[in-house]
């Protein structure tokens, strides 16, 4: 199974804030709402997993019993 490559986490990078900080919220609204769905797209993935032979609906069958 191939793995997806993932952008590698500096965690030496710590930044503590306040919640009123508007940064974030600037940063997202000048980004597109295809970039953004990107974003949580990749967030998703990396939160979890990816399996490329998941990514496909799965087919659902019901067998019945006719009068």
């Amino acid at each position: 199974m191939r793995r997806a490559k993932f952008p590698r986490v500096d965690r030496r990078a710590f930044v503590v804030t306040t919640l009123d900080d508007n940064d974030d919220k600037r940063y997202w609204l000048s980004k597109t709402p295809l970039e953004r769905l990107a974003a949580m797209e990749l967030m998703r993935q990396m939160v979890y997993g990816y399996n490329p032979l998941t990514t496909r609906l799965q087919r659902v069958f019901e067998i019945t019993q006719r009068a």
